[in-house]
């Protein structure tokens, strides 16, 4: 199973609640980033491109309780930078244990085996590591040879402790359907519990800006992957946010969906976008432009984004809408997508990527390396 029942339960009467209560708004994910300083340089991340003195930042355990109690959602996505480099980090975790959120811990798993005695395992815990395909791939994403290993290791090790792991996987232009598809073998072979995809955002301070996926490749590409999918596998998602990947519904951007709490406050209006900070959640609800974003809005930043912190509230809040999203979700939840067209698609020639990336074993800032071993 893809997420525990309880899991499965809780945020389905939570997401109830807010549609009998009429709130058309309201958050089904908190994505809580307390710093942003990282041990990698990945080429196609825009967040340890800030300055020293921000990535010397981080937000303290009262913070992080002070968002998740204001926000109120079920579940609390934990990305950066790199989490495990916070030197409080398993007080935050054990601080949203306590109040029965469920977690996702996003990391490159490259501390993950080091780091474990921080933690207990629990169904409210989830650790997400960063998998962006078959060891050279990912290596090639995340500009560090040898990565893949590392972050396999760290997946083994929490298995075999008993934790939650799922993975979180980004698609950039180049990707190989064929790989992508044995790779999904490969992590279900580790014993993780679920996998999420999605096709990269451009940020713009990202510093390959040459390989972000538009909206039609983003759709062939997964077309071509998560048709004819396997029994074998499990996604972390909502069968409705992956029929929209593959081209097979069109869904509006919900960016309130996952709002985004960091040490500059509240982001408006979404984990991906930085149009300024709000000082409450109140207000970042109430006073963002939410007209001014999404496809629909014409904004230039929004038009080839299809990133599940847009999208995957969408989805849901789609199922949860009428008898007919309940019905085509449960279909989806059964079918594997049999699709003759999306076989000739794997057999397509795909364009390879460079051969060697420049910024593999770039020199990571000294600020985002620092208290790695706290």
């Amino acid at each position: 199973m893809a997420v525990p029942i309880s899991q499965m339960w809780t945020v389905a009467t939570y997401v109830l609640r807010q549609r009998w209560s009429g709130r058309k708004r309201y958050p089904l994910v908190l994505m809580l980033e307390p710093l942003f300083r990282c041990n990698l340089a990945c080429a196609g991340c825009g967040k340890i491109q800030y300055p020293a003195h921000i990535l010397k930042k981080q937000l303290t355990p009262e913070e992080c309780f002070r968002a998740v109690d204001e926000c109120g959602t079920p579940m609390v996505s934990i990305p950066g930078g790199e989490p495990l480099l916070h030197p409080q980090i398993g007080e935050i975790v054990e601080g949203l244990v306590a109040r029965k959120k469920y977690i996702y811990l996003c990391t490159n798993a490259l501390l993950l085996k080091e780091k474990l005695h921080l933690f207990k395992p629990s169904k409210y815990l989830s650790f997400s590591v960063h998998m962006d395909g078959q060891r050279d791939h990912h290596d090639f994403s995340v500009c560090l040879e040898g990565g893949y290993d590392k972050a396999i290791e760290g997946i083994r090790e929490a298995v075999s402790k008993g934790f939650r792991v799922t993975t979180n996987t980004t698609l950039f232009d180049g990707a190989d359907p064929n790989s992508v598809r044995a790779f999904f073998d490969e992590m279900m072979q580790v014993g993780v519990e679920s996998m999420m995809v999605a096709p990269g955002y451009t940020y713009e301070k990202a510093p390959d800006q040459k390989h972000f996926l538009g909206r039609a490749r983003s759709r062939r590409l997964f077309r071509a992957i998560l048709a004819n999918r396997k029994k074998s596998w499990r996604f972390n998602a909502s069968p409705m946010y992956m029929e929209f990947l593959m081209g097979k519904r069109d869904f509006s951007c919900t960016p309130w969906g996952m709002p985004t709490y960091n040490i500059f406050g509240w982001q408006k209006p979404c984990y991906l976008l930085q149009d300024g900070y709000a000082d409450s959640f109140a207000e970042l609800m109430e006073a963002t432009e939410w007209a001014h974003y999404g496809t629909e809005s014409g904004n230039p930043k929004c038009a080839n984004c299809m990133v599940h912190s847009g999208y995957e509230a969408s989805g849901v809040n789609f199922t949860f809408s009428s008898l007919k999203g309940l019905w085509a979700t449960a279909k989806a939840t059964m079918t594997l997508y049999p699709d003759h067209g999306a076989l000739d698609l794997l057999s397509q020639p795909v364009k390879p990527v460079h051969a060697k990336n420049p910024l593999v074993n770039i020199d990571v800032p000294q600020t985002a390396l620092e208290e790695t071993h706290v």
